[in-house]
């Protein structure tokens, strides 16, 4: 089922209860990442930029989840409303926004261990490992006004076609109306998707590549190495390139998700609209998890509280 177009399908709705049990899933875990980073920033008065960017991250993702629950609750609830009316702009102006801003801070991620990991000796290299610490706080800032940006170009595509289509003199047809909105859609919203989206990827990509490479051929040098401590440091580089790897699966089955859905290439096969969407939130909620277990600071709070709750001090 899509936006305007008709009553939802029976085959659809296990699909649907499993995608709102994965918003809850991202809600809580998000909503726990937040709590305990935004504490610490209070407490300390500062984060490290890691951190930082895993406060942004799951600040994001958590308000991005009501967003997501707000639009398919509408969409079940008025399946036959015009796709661009006033509260479809509402909600697009702010998935478009978190959402962005979900692909800008994990391309900064993989941008800052990239760059205070990997052993590369480039100058230039070595003058952003120096830099980067420093220069956080303004790239986060700077990945917000992108995504606000290019959630203002999506909110003018979508209040351009509402405008037209209000315009009962100037569209009268059915035929003529689908003609305008497909054009929109192929030559305004898709490029722009395509762009907003492949720039950050690209980044994450790229510096995904270069960390994992750096990290496989140090992980060789010990191999070959004589240190007595060769055996505990290789396990730590295996553990962290499993890691890495499964990250870059992760995001690129996402980015992959979010490709296919700004095509618009399956808008007519309901059950695939939804199981895209099970798939982009299935990826987040593993990332997510990950996120949890490899961070010191969030998984000794859960630590900490699993031993509360046994009695064990």
């Amino acid at each position: 089922m899509l936006p305007g177009d008709t009553i939802p399908e029976k085959d659809v709705v296990g699909i649907i209860a499993f995608l709102y049990f994965l918003c809850l899933i991202l809600i809580v875990e998000n909503g726990y990442i937040l709590v305990v980073l935004a504490s610490e920033w209070a407490r300390c008065g500062t984060l490290p930029p890691s951190e930082k960017i895993l406060a942004f991250l799951s600040a994001s993702r958590f308000f991005l989840q009501w967003v997501i629950c707000g639009k398919n609750l509408y969409i079940l609830l008025y399946p036959m409303a015009f796709y661009y009316n006033p509260i479809y702009q509402c909600i697009y102006f702010q998935w478009d926004f978190f959402n962005s801003v979900c692909v800008w801070c994990s391309a900064l991620l993989s941008v800052f261990y990239c760059v205070k990991i990997a052993t590369f000796t480039h100058p230039v290299f070595l003058w952003l490992k120096w830099r980067i610490s420093r220069c956080m706080t303004w790239l986060l800032l700077g990945s917000l006004g992108i995504s606000f940006a290019i959630a203002c170009l999506f909110f003018i595509g979508n209040y351009y076609i509402y405008y037209v289509y209000s315009m009962r003199s100037i569209v009268s047809e059915n035929r003529t109306r689908g003609i305008f909105r497909r054009k929109m859609e192929r030559y305004y919203f898709f490029p722009l998707k395509i762009v907003a989206y492949s720039i950050p990827a690209t980044i994450f990509f790229v510096c995904m590549f270069l960390l994992i490479t750096s990290l496989e051929r140090h992980r060789k040098r010990m191999l070959h190495s004589d240190s007595g401590l060769r055996d505990s440091r290789t396990q730590a580089h295996t553990r962290a390139l499993k890691t890495l790897i499964s990250f870059f699966i992760l995001f690129t089955s996402y980015f992959l998700a979010l490709m296919v859905n700004a095509s618009n290439v399956l808008p007519s096969l309901r059950s695939w609209y939804w199981g895209w969407q099970v798939l982009i939130h299935l990826c987040t909620a593993i990332h997510s998890t990950i996120l949890i277990m490899n961070n010191p600071r969030l998984r000794g709070v859960l630590e900490r509280k699993s031993c509360l709750r046994d009695g064990i001090f």
